[in-house]
Protein backbone atom coordinates (compact mmCIF):
# COMPACT_ATOMS: atom_id res chain seq x y z
CA UNK A 1 0.00 0.00 0.00
CA UNK A 2 1.22 3.34 -0.70
CA UNK A 3 1.54 5.67 1.88
CA UNK A 4 3.57 8.60 0.25
CA UNK A 5 0.62 11.28 0.58
CA UNK A 6 0.08 10.43 4.19
CA UNK A 7 3.99 11.00 4.91
CA UNK A 8 3.63 14.44 3.54
CA UNK A 9 0.35 15.30 5.25
CA UNK A 10 2.32 14.05 8.74
CA UNK A 11 4.93 16.93 8.04
CA UNK A 12 2.18 19.17 7.91
CA UNK A 13 0.54 18.26 10.89
CA UNK A 14 3.37 18.32 13.05
CA UNK A 15 4.80 21.18 11.70
CA UNK A 16 0.82 22.58 12.61
CA UNK A 17 1.38 21.60 16.55
CA UNK A 18 4.83 22.62 16.65
CA UNK A 19 3.71 26.46 15.39
CA UNK A 20 0.66 26.08 17.83
CA UNK A 21 2.80 25.69 20.06
CA UNK A 22 5.64 28.16 19.78
CA UNK A 23 2.55 30.52 19.43
CA UNK A 24 2.39 30.43 23.65
CA UNK A 25 6.02 32.10 23.43
CA UNK A 26 6.64 36.13 23.06
CA UNK A 27 8.31 35.33 19.88
CA UNK A 28 7.02 37.46 17.53
CA UNK A 29 4.55 36.21 15.26
CA UNK A 30 5.79 37.20 11.59
CA UNK A 31 8.81 34.92 11.71
CA UNK A 32 6.01 32.32 12.10
CA UNK A 33 5.49 30.99 8.59
CA UNK A 34 9.43 31.10 7.92
CA UNK A 35 10.19 28.64 11.18
CA UNK A 36 7.05 26.67 9.73
CA UNK A 37 8.89 26.06 6.14
CA UNK A 38 12.22 25.45 7.92
CA UNK A 39 10.66 22.61 10.11
CA UNK A 40 8.85 21.33 7.71
CA UNK A 41 12.00 21.26 5.44
CA UNK A 42 14.23 19.63 8.29
CA UNK A 43 11.48 16.99 8.58
CA UNK A 44 11.20 16.52 5.24
CA UNK A 45 15.10 15.54 5.23
CA UNK A 46 14.06 13.40 8.14
CA UNK A 47 11.51 11.58 6.33
CA UNK A 48 13.43 10.33 3.38
CA UNK A 49 15.54 8.37 5.80
CA UNK A 50 13.03 7.44 8.36
CA UNK A 51 9.75 6.88 5.75
CA UNK A 52 10.50 4.20 2.84
CA UNK A 53 7.24 5.65 1.57
CA UNK A 54 8.32 9.16 1.29
CA UNK A 55 7.91 10.33 -2.34
CA UNK A 56 11.64 11.98 -2.57
CA UNK A 57 14.17 10.55 -3.48
CA UNK A 58 17.21 12.84 -3.28
CA UNK A 59 18.15 15.17 -0.54
CA UNK A 60 17.07 18.38 -2.48
CA UNK A 61 13.40 16.87 -2.71
CA UNK A 62 12.43 16.02 0.02
CA UNK A 63 13.66 18.92 1.43
CA UNK A 64 11.12 20.60 -0.97
CA UNK A 65 8.55 18.65 -0.17
CA UNK A 66 9.25 19.23 3.55
CA UNK A 67 9.37 23.31 3.16
CA UNK A 68 5.93 22.99 0.96
CA UNK A 69 4.49 20.78 3.35
CA UNK A 70 5.59 23.33 6.41
CA UNK A 71 3.95 25.93 4.57
CA UNK A 72 0.77 24.32 4.13
CA UNK A 73 0.47 24.21 7.62
CA UNK A 74 0.54 27.67 7.89
CA UNK A 75 -1.92 27.76 5.06
CA UNK A 76 -4.27 26.07 6.84
CA UNK A 77 -4.41 27.96 10.00
CA UNK A 78 -5.19 30.81 7.88
CA UNK A 79 -8.23 29.83 5.91
CA UNK A 80 -9.53 28.91 9.30
CA UNK A 81 -8.97 32.31 10.21
CA UNK A 82 -10.42 33.66 7.80
CA UNK A 83 -13.86 31.59 7.84
CA UNK A 84 -14.21 31.62 10.98
CA UNK A 85 -13.37 36.14 10.72
CA UNK A 86 -16.37 35.46 7.77
CA UNK A 87 -19.19 34.66 9.93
Amino acid sequence: MDFSFTSVAAITVIVYLIVEIIKTTPLDRKWLPAIAGVLGGILGYIALHVMPSFPATDALSAIAIGIVSGLAATGANQIGKQLIAKK
